[in-house]
Order: C-alpha cells, then sequence, then structure tokens
C-alpha cells in the first residue's frame, strides 16, 4: 500500500505542476516586459555635460535629470521607459514599442533651456520666469494656426522686458524666443536661415503688460503640443550628447520574437525526443522537470521585472542545456552503478551521491562567467548574463532535487527494481555484482585516446598556426560595437539587391562602406558606415526605408568613445572571468588542473576568434557574451572529466608511475565520453535551431556559440585531460598523487 501511495503521489505532483503551469502561464507571460528588439522602439545612451564651466556633475544632478527625462517619457505615454545611470556621467534611455521615434529623441535630448533675448543675443528672461505646467497647444485666433501659450509669472517683469525692446533703436524690435541657446548662437546669423535654431521672434512694437504669453512659428499640430510638453517638463539641468542609439522596427521586433519563439521551441523539443530517446523512463520524468524549469525561470524573470531580449531568449534555451547536463550527469551515473550490477535503489543513491559535487563545480564555473558578464555588459548583454544566472541557479534546483524526488518516488516503490532497462541500460551490459571490475569500453570496443596522445596535439597545434595566420592576414571583421559608425538593417518582403540598396542610400546622400544581404531570399540587408548619423539623418532613413518597403528598418549608431570602452570591457571581461575560474578549480582540484583548464579556455576563444577571421563574420558585442558563454561551458565539460580523474585517483590512493596515470587518464575520458556527448548534442541543436530559424539578428551570436560548444567538446574531452596527464606525470616519481586529504576536506557529498 506504500508503494502505491508513492507512485499516485507522483501523479498528484505532475498534475498539480501541469494546473499550475496551465492556468498561470498566460497571465506570467503577458506581464513581461518585451525589450525593444522584440517589440520595436529605441535605446540612447547620453554623455552628460555641465551646463557651464562652474557646474559638477554630482550624483544629485544625475538624479535629478533623471526625474526629468522621466517625467518627459510619461508625457509621450510610455509605460515601460527603462531610464539608468551608467557610471559618473552617462544616462541610458530604452523606450520599447514607441511608435513615434523621432518625437521621443527629440523630447529626451532638448535641454529645454528656455530663454527670452533680444536681436542683441542678451537675455532677458528664463525658463524660471515661466508659470510650471502652463504651456498647451492652441491656435491662433486670427490664422487658425497652431502655436503654444504659456503663462509667466510677473506682468510686471514681462512690461519691463517689452518696454526695453519696443524702444531700442533698431530696424528690428523682436523678442527672441530660444530652446537651448549655447555660446556662439546669434539671432542674426540664424535670421537668415530657412530653419534657424530660434523657436520665434515676434515684433515687440509697444510694452505688454500681461502674463500670456503665445509662441507662433512653422507649427503642425504635434510640434506645438511636443514644444509644450517640453516646456511643461522644465530644462535640463545638463547638455546631453548622444554617444550611441539603435532603433529597431515594430514589424522588425514582432518578426525576430515570433522567429525566436518558433526555433526555441523546435530545439527543446529535439531536446526531449533525445532525452526519452536515450534515457527511456529517466528521460520522462528529466521532460517533466525541464517543463516546470522553463516556467520558473520565466516566472521569476517576471517577477524581477526583467526586459526580455533576444539574446535573453537565447541564455533561456542555453539554460536548458545546462538543466539536461545535470540530469544526463545523475542518469549517467545511475547507468553506470546499474551495469556493474547494483540494484535499482542502490545505482540511484550512489549515482545522485557521486553526482552531485560535479553539477554543483560545473554550475559555479559557468555562473562566474555569467555574472563577470553582468558586470562587464552593456544592457542587453547584461539582460543575457541576468537571464543565464537565473536560468543556472534555478537548472540545478529542479534537476537535482525535482528529478531526485520524482524519479526518487518511482525507485522507493519498488515497481522500477526489475526494470532496469528503463533506465536505458541493455540486459548485455550488466554484469553479476561480485564480477571483477572491467575495464570500461565505448561502443563496447577498447579505445585508448591517451596513447594518440601526441596526434591530438599535432593536430591542435597545425589548426592554431593556420587560425594565427587566417588573424594575422585578415584579422577580425569588427562591427560598429567596437570600431564606431552606423549600421542599418533594412528588411523587404521580397528579396533585396545590393545596389537598389545602395541606390536608396545615395538618394539620401549617404555613402555605404559596405551592404551585405542575408535571410533565405535576401530579404535582409545590412548596411554599414564608417560615419555617425545624425538625429535627423535617422529619421530620414528610417522613413525612406519604411515608405519603400512597409518595414522599418533598424538603426545602430556608435560614436569612438563606446567603441574604446567596449574593447576594454570585453579584455577585462574574459581577462577577470578566467582569473576567478583559475581561483575556483585551484581550491576545489589543484593548481595544474587549473591552469590545464585555463589553457583549453584560451584554446576555444581562440578558435572562435579564428572562424570568425576565415569567414569575416562580424564580430559585435553580442560575440563577446558568446565567448564569455563558453569560457563557463567549456569549462563546465572539463571539470566534469577532471572530476572523474580525481575520483579514480582516489579509488587507487596512491598515484606513483605515469602508466598507472596514464590508464586512469584513459579510463575517465571513457566514462565521462557519452556524457560529454549527451550534453553538447542537445545544447548545440538548441543553438543549431536558433542559428537556421531564429531571428537574423542572432545569427552571429548562434554561430559563434556552435563553434565554441564544438571546440570545446573537443578541447574538454580530448586535449584538456591528456594536457595536464603530460604535465603532471612528470612529477608522479618524485611526488605521488593523492586527493584522499582533499576529499575529506570537501567535506560529505550530499
Amino acid at each position: 500500500m506504500k508503494k502505491r501511495g508513492r507512485i499516485v503521489a507522483f501523479f498528484l505532483v505532475v498534475i498539480a505542476l501541469a494546473v499550475t503551469i496551465g492556468t498561470t502561464v498566460p497571465g506570467i507571460t503577458k506581464n513581461i516586459n518585451l525589450g525593444l528588439d522584440l517589440q520595436g522602439g529605441f535605446e540612447v545612451l547620453y554623455e552628460v555635460e555641465p551646463v557651464d564651466s562652474s557646474q559638477e556633475v554630482t550624483r544629485g544632478l544625475m538624479e535629478g535629470t533623471v526625474q526629468t527625462l522621466n517625467d518627459r517619457v510619461n508625457r509621450l505615454g510610455i509605460s515601460e521607459a527603462v531610464i539608468d545611470i551608467e557610471g559618473e556621467d552617462r544616462i541610458r534611455v530604452q523606450l520599447a514599442g514607441i511608435e513615434n521615434q523621432s518625437e521621443a529623441r527629440d523630447m529626451l535630448s532638448t535641454s529645454a533651456q528656455l530663454s527670452f533675448r533680444d536681436v542683441n543675443d542678451q537675455e532677458l528672461l528664463d525658463g524660471t520666469d515661466v508659470k510650471e505646467g502652463s504651456a498647451k497647444q492652441d491656435f491662433d485666433p486670427n490664422t487658425n494656426a497652431p502655436i503654444v501659450t504659456l503663462e509667466l509669472k510677473d506682468a510686471a517683469k514681462f512690461g519691463e522686458v517689452t518696454t526695453q525692446i519696443s524702444q531700442m533703436n533698431i530696424p528690428d524690435n523682436k523678442l527672441v524666443i530660444w530652446m537651448d541657446f549655447q555660446e556662439g548662437d546669434s539671432y542674426e546669423e540664424e535670421a537668415s536661415k530657412s530653419e534657424p535654431k530660434f523657436v520665434s521672434a515676434p515684433n515687440v512694437s509697444e510694452p505688454l503688460h500681461t502674463t500670456n504669453v503665445m509662441i507662433s512659428g512653422d507649427f503642425t499640430v504635434e510640434s506645438a503640443k511636443q514644444l509644450a510638453d517640453i516646456i511643461n517638463s522644465g530644462s535640463l539641468p545638463v547638455h546631453m550628447t548622444e554617444i550611441f542609439s539603435t532603433s529597431v522596427g515594430a514589424q522588425f521586433g514582432e518578426q525576430a520574437l515570433n522567429q525566436m519563439i518558433f526555433a526555441g521551441a523546435i530545439g527543446i523539443g529535439l531536446i526531449v525526443l533525445f532525452m526519452l530517446v536515450f534515457y527511456r523512463f529517466s528521460g520522462f520524468i528529466a521532460t517533466i522537470n525541464l517543463a516546470f524549469y522553463i516556467y520558473l525561470v520565466i516566472l521569476v524573470f517576471q517577477l524581477l521585472n526583467g526586459v526580455l531580449t533576444l539574446s535573453g531568449i537565447a541564455a533561456l534555451i542555453l539554460g536548458v542545456g545546462m538543466a539536461v547536463d545535470a540530469n544526463v550527469i545523475t542518469f549517467e551515473r545511475i547507468k553506470e552503478e546499474l551495469r556493474i550490477g547494483k540494484s535499482v535503489k542502490a545505482a540511484f543513491k550512489a549515482g545522485n551521491k557521486s553526482s552531485f559535487m560535479t553539477i554543483l563545480d560545473a554550475n559555479l564555473t559557468t555562473i562566474i562567467a555569467a555574472v563577470v558578464l553582468f558586470i562587464f555588459g552593456t544592457s542587453s548583454v547584461k539582460g543575457f548574463a541576468t537571464m543565464l544566472i537565473i536560468s543556472i541557479l534555478i537548472s540545478f534546483l529542479t534537476a537535482v532535487l525535482g528529478t531526485r524526488i520524482l524519479l526518487g518516488l518511482w525507485v522507493q516503490s519498488g515497481f522500477l527494481t526489475k526494470r532496469k532497462t528503463w533506465f536505458g541500460v541493455k540486459k548485455d551490459q550488466i554484469r553479476d555484482i561480485a564480477e571483477e571490475e572491467k575495464e570500461p569500453r565505448l561502443f563496447n570496443r577498447k579505445v585508448n585516446f591517451v596513447q594518440h596522445r601526441n596526434k591530438f596535439f599535432i593536430g591542435t597545434s597545425v589548426l592554431v598556426i593556420l587560425g594565427a595566420i587566417s588573424i594575422l592576414i585578415f584579422q577580425i571583421n569588427p562591427g560598429i560595437d567596437f570600431t564606431s559608425g552606423s549600421r542599418v538593417e533594412v528588411v523587404s518582403e521580397s528579396s533585396l539587391t545590393a545596389e537598389e540598396v545602395e541606390s536608396g542610400f545615395e538618394e539620401l546622400g549617404h555613402e555605404v562602406k559596405s551592404i551585405v544581404l542575408s535571410g533565405e531570399n535576401s530579404e535582409l540587408a545590412v548596411a554599414r558606415f564608417d560615419g555617425v548619423l545624425s538625429d535627423t539623418e535617422v529619421e530620414e532613413v528610417r522613413v525612406y526605408f519604411n515608405e519603400r518597403y512597409g518595414h522599418e528598418p533598424s538603426v545602430s549608431v556608435v560614436s569612438p568613445i563606446v567603441g574604446q570602452e567596449l574593447v576594454k570591457n570585453a579584455i577585462y571581461a574574459v581577462g577577470i572571468a578566467a582569473i576567478f575560474m583559475i581561483i575556483y578549480v585551484t581550491f576545489r582540484f589543484e593548481f595544474f588542473f587549473a591552469i590545464t583548464a585555463l589553457l583549453t579556455l584560451l584554446h576555444d576563444v581562440f578558435f572562435m576568434l579564428a572562424i570568425f577571421s576565415v569567414a569575416q563574420i562580424e564580430f559585435d558585442i553580442t560575440i563577446v557574451a558568446a565567448i564569455l558563454t563558453i569560457v563557463g561551458y567549456s569549462i563546465n565539460n572539463t571539470i566534469v572529466i577532471f572530476d572523474r580523474i580525481r575520483e579514480n585517483i582516489r579509488k587507487k590512493k596512491r598515484v606513483k608511475s605515469f602508466k598507472e596515470l596514464t590508464t586512469i587518464v584513459n579510463t575517465s575520458i571513457i566514462q565521462s565520453f557519452t556524457r560529454t556527448m549527451n550534453t553538447s548534442i542537445t545544447t548545440i541543436v538548441a543553438v543549431i535551431a536558433f542559428l537556421i530559424l531564429g531571428a537574423s539578428s542572432i545569427t552571429s551570436f548562434a554561430f559563434a556559440l556552435t563553434i565554441g560548444l564544438v571546440a570545446g567538446t573537443y578541447s574538454s574531452l580530448l586535449l584538456a585531460s591528456q594536457l595536464w596527464l603530460v604535465w603532471r606525470g612528470k612529477s608522479v616519481k618524485e611526488k605521488p598523487l593523492d586527493f584522499t586529504k582533499k576529499k575529506a576536506a570537501e567535506g560529505p557529498q550530499v
């Protein structure tokens, strides 16, 4: 009865999870904030500068600026704006889902320092003389043209100003109304232009003792309303210079979202199928936990009020690979115990115990990379890192605890006692527990990887030399993130040609550096410019190609300052991640393991760079995210094999000869081979789904991950352990290997 109760408890838990997920997912997904790359919008990074030399940019001044910007954004009716202070003098603004990007950009960047001057540019009144919130759009009673009206605080002061102007003995007795007058500006110079910088310049023939002021000009209803909103929002206490911007059309974002969801569904579906085929009933349990894992990640991300981006979705699917990895490690351990003749209960207990610390080590090293990525990354990369950290933490809980609890209910019920094949173990693979343990085999064959180590070393060296030659000759094709300039993604329903896209830019007066076509039918054209497009030019490009192809192009603009900082931060990120990993691996294993792991990490990163050099694919900031992800993922694989080596050395207690160490390393590689390949295959399947079916803006990111996963799998299996063997084996005779003391210091394996 008790055994049946465990099975009933299993189904009750599964039903409860299904009901919870089914009833709450629609509400959770509805409330998730989508990034601008998934719903359109734009992002701007401003550099804050003081209004005059006497002003100092303090934290309080920055916070006041953000408050004013928030007020302006609220007047635009945007509820999902993200405005953050970065460093000492940067403010990043993200506005997703906005329709009129030009209006929003103008409202944000305008300092709104209103001033009333005479024709000699002498300031007579400023924004502090205007009654707060009094500006509004209206119509001229004589011409019915759109105007802006506002109310002054002091009628007497306005009377004095207008008296002074009316009595000036010059041809133009004008009250010139300026917005953001700067040193060097002059009425005389601007008056001759068709579009002067000043807002309005009415004639003043007599004193006006009133508080009501009417600003006329070449307004539309929209531009008059915008000016009124800007005046009401107050002037910014600083000047802001745009040093980075990117915009995505709404249609482009919606298309990217649909493609990513479809690619993610296909990737997860293939992973589930693989787990069911390879691990049978255990794979079914893992699938249940996988569904719960995805649900929890989305829930936590929504509760943290995170903004979901394309790279965030990629991190979620990458987290699926990590969750599967934890299950694969445990299931492979259980299968090993079953093959040597242990009972299902004993194998389940031993498999979970021996896999726990391996999973913990592997996940912690990946979190190190994700945390460094969060600290040094830009906003979109921070989103990727946040999702990756959440994914790793939750995958650890669901894979270690969730799978153990659900599978444990069946194991403890006794239902699986005589059904060892349900774990994916064939009957002819199970031996009697009393039999002597045999040398492990791969695909039922004796394989000696270690004796071929020189071939691996020579082959790797040749590839490294070829890669170095490629990098020296072809170099890396840096994106605008690192070189500065502008990038425009033009999208069409039908196929495009480089010539027609280039002719469009020529009509607008822009010289294109390069145009790359992509997509199944060349419906996407990516144009690069050496120069930085101005706000006006960006708007012209958006309007032109939207009218021509029915889709708003995605535009990115990066100044040289940002490019230099990204290079510096990228180097810092990789370097610091490597240092922390060396410290952690040294603490958990030994220094020789740590240095070997670092060398294989450099190998993986180098091959990613070499392939990008050969293919001349644009190298942007998302590739740095891919590199750091592979750094974490590769060391994950390496640590699993190192853990096996350490475990097998402990079984021997003391290793005194190189030959003995060679046997242990080869055995460890064979024991880890299936787990490593299964983990890599499942993750690569998901990433390739993004590469083939995902949005074009994430193609290079998915390509980098694919290359990194392949290189990481090779280096972890066939390079890292053998480098360690050659290096460490030299000192075995003088100092025998003994990890038994370290095991006691680590504490019990739960």
